[in-house]
């Protein structure tokens, strides 16, 4: 069985494996191993603080494959982003080009450097090891996430955003990070978005245009990658949307991949979720699938299990509860996973 728990010390040769597999242009896994430390030392500080507030928190999720017990994944949470570094995006925008005298009328597409999101909470880290990107494993990942915060809304900003991985080729060249090192920066792309990831943001202040860039001017290379996805997270941007997320015009400073947002309260996997009362005990003729998650923090378990719901009580397995650190009685939050996903 798959199941996702917080990060802890134990995990960081995986984090490693993980961090080494998840290739450039994943920014929010540096290969530093340092970094790598203190993200996981972050993480258990978060999930053990007593907050009632989003704050500089950063929450970090393991798979483990309770059978082998190798940890196969990763995914993250930012609680607030932008209140201790600031949090950078190119806005799309227009301006209008007009003179009736002349009849000229042209309007041009650009991109300003702006910070808006500060405070919102933030989607990251989701990785799923080759080997493990079957079933419902990257569906179970992704999710769980959102039964976490559906039982702690208090920990988290009122909009959720996830920036995307956008267009690079297999060395990490991003065709709009060509362009802009070509005219403002001395920094190849892989560089760069290390740099960003262990948190050396300095730079782009110094260095980023401060006026809004006109989009015509960029090269044909640079403008067709605005808010487009890498291949490689095309999987993950489709369930995003299905989850009610959208894409509002934000790309991203280095590789212009979209970023997209949803209320936290509108995500559909935390407006269908409820609260459940766990009993251990038999399973109907016809069980359903459900994403089940108990509703700790520092011990926090969630898996797919098979199991019934009736008036507010999720009936499953001894084996099932045990693994996911539930007790009959205790509270959980449950959603209904449909066959066709």
């Amino acid at each position: 069985m798959l199941i996702v728990r917080p990060i802890e010390k134990k995990d960081f040769s995986a984090l490693q494996t993980i961090a080494e597999q998840s290739g450039i242009g994943f920014t929010s896994l540096p290969q530093n191993d340092d970094l790598l430390r203190a993200k996981i030392h972050r993480s258990v500080n978060s999930f053990a603080a007593d907050t009632d507030q989003p704050g500089d928190q950063g929450y970090l999720f393991v798979a483990e494959d309770t059978t082998t017990g190798e940890v196969v994944g990763t995914a993250g949470i930012e609680a607030s982003v932008g209140l201790s570094d600031a949090f950078y995006h190119y806005r799309l925008g227009s301006v209008v080009h007009s003179s009736p005298e002349l009849g000229i009328h042209k309007t041009v597409k650009t991109l300003s450097l702006c910070n808006d999101y500060t405070g919102a909470a933030e989607l990251c880290t989701l990785f799923l090891k080759t080997s493990h990107r079957i079933g419902g494993n990257g569906r179970l990942l992704a999710k769980s996430r959102f039964l976490f915060m559906a039982s702690h809304p208090e920990r988290f900003g009122e909009t959720v955003i996830a920036e995307m991985r956008g267009v690079s080729d297999e060395e990490g060249r991003s065709p709009f990070w060509q362009w802009l090192q070509e005219h403002f920066f001395d920094l190849d792309f892989p560089t760069a978005d290390y740099l960003t990831g262990i948190g050396e943001k300095r730079f782009i202040a110094e260095l980023m245009p401060k006026y809004p860039i006109y989009v015509n001017l960029l090269s044909a290379q640079a403008q067709d990658v605005i808010g487009q996805v890498h291949p490689a997270t095309e999987p993950a941007i489709a369930m995003l949307k299905k989850e009610g997320f959208r894409f509002k015009d934000y790309v991203d400073i280095f590789d212009a991949g979209p970023t997209v947002e949803c209320p936290l309260d509108q995500i559909e996997t935390v407006r269908q979720s409820q609260s459940v009362i766990i009993r251990i005990g038999e399973l109907a003729a016809t069980p359903v699938d459900y994403l089940l998650a108990n509703t700790q923090l520092s011990n926090y378990r969630a898996g797919l299990v098979r199991a019934h719901l009736h008036d507010g009580e999720l009936y499953l397995d001894a084996e099932q509860a045990s693994i996911l650190g539930l007790s009959d009685g205790d509270a959980a939050r449950c959603v209904a996973i449909p066959s066709s996903q």
